[in-house]
């Protein structure tokens, strides 16, 4: 691959940024070498940026990093990364009566018998979800949108086995294919408590992320430079409207805004600098995914 233009200086970057962008994914779980080859950052000796495998309660996890390159940034060249944490456990409701199962293109539902499965959801083997596969499926069908997944021959199946070995290579190898497109995300600043290992002082700090509930694909991107979707009476119609009546880009701004939402600081305009003055949180430290991490470049 071939780029041109200013250095990056990477996710952990000072200037941070929030709002919507367009980009291609150009990367995924990068090694040391292709960190400063296809990204230009160089990491520190002691970075725990590649270690992707890890484990929580007995479980393999596994973080895949996806690496955009940003499209409407004009001449700068720009990345951010959007990251899944998947788990080698079944996903079941708090309550423990519901399983939450994955078909052959990557979509979810959940049954308390494993059977009596909606129409929209039969197609293809119908298995039990693992942790973490909602989201990082969902990213991937908007990521691969060249496919038709509503075509009975589609398929859209990872082997988890290999997963949970660190073996992406399934994934890189879609990277340059003709179904990789162009897609719309939102640039967040997350803030957290943290202890001065000096001071021992609590102290709120920021850092750069990338909303990783939902992504959108460009048609529906172009939608948020016509409409103020900040505005609350709009955001009181979307409440209103019916599921089946929602637009995708709708659909977006609901899923951020709703109970289970984003809980970092973002925007819905197109990715501008972030200025913490506008920020009502950044002095306190919000909820925030307790998987996320700060970069360590």
């Amino acid at each position: 691959m071939s780029v041109s233009g200013k250095k990056n200086t990477g996710n952990g970057e000072q200037t941070k940024s929030v709002g919507l962008f367009l980009g291609r994914v150009v990367a995924i779980n990068p090694t040391t070498e292709q960190y400063k080859e296809k990204l230009g950052i160089d990491l520190k000796e002691d970075s725990k940026a590649t270690e992707y495998l890890g484990e929580r309660d007995g479980n393999t996890t596994l973080r895949v990093d996806f690496w955009i390159q940003l499209e409407n940034t004009g001449e700068e060249v720009v990345f951010k990364k959007i990251s899944y944490f998947l788990e080698d456990k079944v996903r079941v409701n708090k309550d423990g009566n519901k399983t939450q199962y994955i078909n052959g293109v990557g979509m979810c539902t959940w049954s308390a018998t494993g059977d009596n499965f909606p129409d929209w959801f039969k197609h293809g083997d119908i298995r039990e979800a693992k942790v973490g596969e909602e989201d990082f499926y969902a990213f991937i069908r908007t990521w691969l949108g060249g496919i038709d997944f509503r075509d009975k021959d589609s398929i859209l199946e990872l082997n988890w086995k290999q997963l949970m070995k660190g073996n992406v290579k399934e994934l890189k190898d879609l990277i340059d294919t003709e179904h990789a497109v162009r897609f719309g995300a939102m640039a967040i600043v997350i803030s957290k408590e943290v202890t001065n290992s000096e001071s021992g002082e609590t102290e709120t700090k920021e850092f750069q992320g990338v909303y990783n509930k939902m992504v959108i694909p460009e048609y529906a991107f172009k939608a948020f430079k016509l409409v103020n979707y900040h505005d609350p009476k709009v955001q009181a119609v979307l409440l209103g409207k019916a599921s089946k009546d929602l637009k995708t880009q709708e659909r977006f701004v609901l899923n951020v805004i709703g109970e289970y939402g984003c809980k970092d600081f973002y925007s819905f305009k197109e990715i501008h600098e972030y200025d913490s003055t506008s920020n009502p949180v950044a002095s306190s430290a919000p909820i925030v995914n307790e998987e996320e991490e700060e970069d360590d470049y």
